[in-house]
């Protein structure tokens, strides 16, 4: 399978970029609605596979930094108008400090990182963004219940990264040229 390096972005251009986006951003939308429909083996409220997030990994690794960003942010947008104000805003917290710190990983580790590394991070770090953001709307402590989101984080990110293993070589074929 011929895969380009993790962190490698050629530079798009206008239109075409715009457009990638748009798809990307459409395949974000449709894997948020097909999650809805799997049953999370784990009964904790709240626990999902993340599957949007697989699309968001993507334009890190291939598009770069403010693209990937953009479709965090429409993401939790999306989210806001389906399911309301609270999971909008769970889903800004968690997928900003999700990007920050895969991000983060992808800059400190250039091309040593792995898809394993930058999705389960990320999925941790997606499980803290909404505690706290979580934890802040309720006025509560939430903290006992990170344990059970860690576990969960670790075992998403595993298999978000293993599903951006086998996708990346198809949407790579939508990837600017």
């Amino acid at each position: 399978m011929d895969e380009k390096p993790l962190g490698k972005k050629p530079k798009a251009a206008g239109a075409k970029r715009i457009a990638l986006l748009g798809i990307l951003f459409a395949l974000a939308m449709v894997l948020s609605i097909v999650e809805g429909f799997i049953p999370v083996p784990v009964p904790v409220p709240g626990v999902r596979l993340g599957l949007a997030n697989i699309v968001v990994m993507f334009a890190l690794l291939q598009l770069g930094r403010r693209d990937a960003l953009g479709l965090t942010l429409l993401k939790a947008g999306f989210v806001a108008v389906t399911r309301g104000a609270m999971a909008g805003a769970l889903s800004l917290a968690g997928g900003s400090l999700a990007f920050c710190v895969m991000a983060l990983v992808l800059a400190l580790a250039k091309d040593k990182t792995s898809y394993l590394l930058l999705s389960v991070s990320g999925a941790v770090f997606h499980n803290i963004g909404q505690i706290l953001m979580a934890s802040l709307i309720l006025r509560t402590f939430l903290w006992p219940y990170f344990p059970v989101l860690l576990l969960s984080g670790i075992a998403t990110g595993f298999a978000t990264s293993v599903l951006l293993k086998l996708t990346a070589p198809a949407l790579q074929r939508l990837h600017l040229k």
